[in-house]
């Protein structure tokens, strides 16, 4: 068992542990040891909170440490890099889903220590804990018996009891929205939701209708108490986490899966507030701000407002879309090859298909090749490429491709009319000229990787299906545009192959 002192200790040293994780995480080379910063501080605070002080049932808790560690440890192991965002997305509803168990359980307990005050029959008044009522009453032992957080409640006066019923309001509501939200965000990055905008008849209004009740319903809890204000306030927040997500388009779900990090990040705040926790408060503190900044940041990336993006104001069209004139024109490995043995400058788009067909080995090795042959081989690297922040930059550092040739959009768009091949693997949404060209483009205004303008454009892609948001794009019609039909990580081969 640790003492306060101790536990205090470690969540001090946790959270400077988890902030030195953040800031090694905005670079590629300080990733790796920013990870491990990340893996003590967790480590640090997962020993010290089980065996800190009020905390009993230890065979409970080490049996669940260790299924829940072999479970991450599984999925670890048979989880692909494809399979990352709706991994997150996924690890988000469990935080949400814990939020509202915490909150619940919290009330559970303020009733239990109101019940004993009845049952013994003591009339408690004035701004003094039930302990202190307990003890004017001359029965100091009647809560002898409590521990841990029940314990904890007892000691607390009218205000803080008050606040107490906030922090649980506001954990279990954004706890609730959060848990169903990233359920369906992951069904639609796995595929298993549809990615279209859907929303119920009513559309906004039922979402603002059930936010409005949930605001009457804390009224009535925070005056009255008891679980079923909590129990219908939850009912109505998992409402609104699965209308709301089911109402953006899939285009947009790499914000979306930020947008739940950082709601998952609120919520373990107010887990903490509720645990009197300070670790926890620190922790979602930090995952909340860093999820709502990135969130902003590639809603500018996107020119979208982060309201209408959340709301579901994007993903859908808005009017009727330009007609896509001419026709796919396919090329062989042959051609694409002789292409790239003539071009002194390349720039390489790769986006989630490169993910799903694990093409990255492949890609990193052609790049190797053909900058032997002296060429100028570089990334673009679109804010939301792949489906979710910093997709193609991990894939990219797996294969080893060296750092300073991956470049942001606004690094190298300029630099496309002066390139002479740029080869597209697996991107869609993101080469999309319709974003500049179409109005009423669900993408319309959303800058974009300006490869058209290359004197040629190679487009790797399974077939002359849509991209993910569904949306046809006019580059693959375009006449300095080659369709190099076929799996990314096999067609990439086959230019290894004739690529010496």
């Amino acid at each position: 068992m640790f003492g306060d002192q101790f536990v205090t200790a470690a969540a001090i040293t946790a959270s400077v542990l988890f902030i030195l994780s953040l800031g090694g995480l905005s670079g590629q080379e300080s990733a790796k040891r920013a990870v491990w910063y990340g893996i003590v501080g967790m480590a640090l605070a997962v020993v010290f909170t089980v065996f800190g002080p009020g905390i009993d049932n230890f065979a409970f808790l080490l049996i669940a440490m260790a299924v829940g560690a072999a479970a991450g440890a599984v999925v670890a192991k048979r989880v692909e890099m494809t399979e990352m965002p709706q991994l997150v997305a996924a690890l988000h509803s469990f935080v949400g889903l814990a939020a509202v168990f915490v909150g619940l359980n919290a009330e559970m307990e303020r009733l239990r220590v109101a019940g004993a005050l009845r049952e013994a029959g003591i009339a408690c008044e004035g701004a003094i804990s039930a302990i202190a009522c307990a003890v004017n009453a001359g029965q100091p032992d009647l809560f002898k018996e409590f521990q841990g957080f029940a314990y904890k409640v007892a000691t607390k006066i009218p205000s803080e009891i008050a606040f107490l019923k906030i922090e649980v309001v506001l954990g279990i509501f954004i706890g609730a929205v959060t848990f169903t939200g990233s359920v369906i965000a992951f069904g639609k990055l796995a595929g298993k939701v549809d990615g279209k905008p859907f929303q119920l008849p009513g559309g906004h209004m039922l979402n603002a209708g059930a936010a409005f009740a949930s605001l009457l319903l804390a009224v009535i809890y925070m005056v009255y108490g008891g679980m079923f204000p909590l129990i219908l306030i939850t009912i109505l927040a998992l409402f609104i986490g699965y209308h709301l997500i089911m109402g953006i388009g899939g285009a947009d779900m790499p914000v979306v899966v930020s947008m739940l990090n950082s709601y998952s990040g609120w919520a373990a705040a107010a887990i903490g507030f509720t645990l009197s926790n300070d670790l926890l408060i620190v922790t979602g503190a930090l995952v909340g701000s860093s999820g709502a900044i990135l969130s902003y940041i590639m809603c500018k990336a996107m020119n979208r407002a982060f309201v209408s993006v959340i709301l579901g104001g994007f993903g859908g069209a808005s009017g009727p879309q330009m007609a896509v004139e001419g026709e796919q024109i396919a090329i062989d490995a042959d051609g694409v090859a002789a292409a790239l043995e003539d071009a002194d400058s390349v720039i390489i788009i790769p986006g989630y298909g490169m993910a799903v067909a694990q093409a990255q080995q492949n890609v990193a090795e052609l790049t190797r090749r053909l900058r032997a042959k002296g060429k100028t081989v570089r990334f673009a690297i679109h804010p939301v490429a792949g489906r979710l922040p910093g997709h193609m930059n991990v894939l990219l550092a797996e294969a080893k491709v060296p750092y300073d040739i991956v470049l942001e959009m606004d690094e190298i768009n300029e630099d496309f009319p002066e390139t002479d091949v740029a080869i597209v693997i697996g991107s869609n949404d993101i080469v999309n000229p319709a974003a500049q060209d179409d109005p009423n483009s669900p993408i319309a205004g959303m800058p974009v990787l300006e490869c058209w303008k290359a004197k040629q454009v190679f487009v790797s892609k399974r077939g002359q299906g849509t991209g993910y948001s569904g949306i046809e794009n006019p580059l693959f019609y375009k006449e300095n545009t080659r369709m190099f039909y076929g799996d990314a990580k096999a067609s990439v081969g086959e230019l290894l192959n004739r690529i010496s």
